[in-house]
């Protein structure tokens, strides 16, 4: 099986969680050996990236020699960066167009509203942004209640450490809830793989 390319987009000021807890849990799927998922960081160029709390990250890739993508998370923090980035707001309106999945955690989801990605979805992010993100997507249904909203291409994950239900819920989705609980399991979390809103499931009943 051939590992899917999964993209971590950084940013300075990045909340380190929302990548670092994803990054873990899709990095230790698989077996044998075999991972699911090729999981690495990217940013808009090669330089060092400083994230919120000091940490220093020296992403995998550039925009620019990015291989083709499965799936690309974007993760919260001091989004104002990307949101005042035209290049790399265009880089990512155009994954949109190519990657299987779009996903984001925490106040990633600006950056999705701010493309009009989540017009008409349900989508959450941090407890601290829901007014901001009903401004920012009017027309979507901002979910209080949950800390994943999956609405099949785009996903959202609430605050922080909630990006690891997102992470979970993912990899269950797309290769069983065994493999979801066994990754839970090393990772010592405390998992409630119900506390979801399934929209995509919802519309195709």
């Amino acid at each position: 099986m051939t590992p899917k390319n999964l993209a971590i987009l950084v940013h300075d000021d990045v909340e380190v969680l929302d990548f670092c807890g994803p990054f873990e849990a899709f990095g230790v799927t698989g077996e044998d050996g075999q991972a699911y998922f090729n999981v690495f960081t990217v940013a808009e160029k090669p330089d060092v990236v400083r994230a919120n709390t000091g940490m220093l990250i020296q992403p995998n890739h550039s925009i620019d020699d990015c291989p083709p993508l499965s799936m690309l998370l974007i993760p919260g923090g001091r989004t104002g960066v990307v949101l005042e980035n035209e290049r790399l707001m265009a880089w990512i309106k155009e994954q949109d167009q190519q990657v299987e999945h779009l996903v984001s955690v925490c106040t990633g989801a600006y950056v999705l509203a701010e493309l009009g990605l989540l017009d008409g979805l349900e989508a959450t992010t941090h407890y601290s942004g829901y007014d901001r993100l009903q401004q920012a997507a009017p027309t979507a249904v901002v979910r209080r209640d949950v800390r994943v909203c999956d609405n099949g291409h785009i996903v959202t994950g609430a605050g922080v450490s909630a990006g690891i239900d997102l992470a979970l819920h993912m990899i269950g989705r797309m290769y069983g809830m065994d493999e979801a609980r066994a990754v839970a399991e090393y990772m010592m979390y405390r998992w409630a793989p119900e506390d979801v809103a399934r929209a995509h499931e919802m519309a195709s009943l």
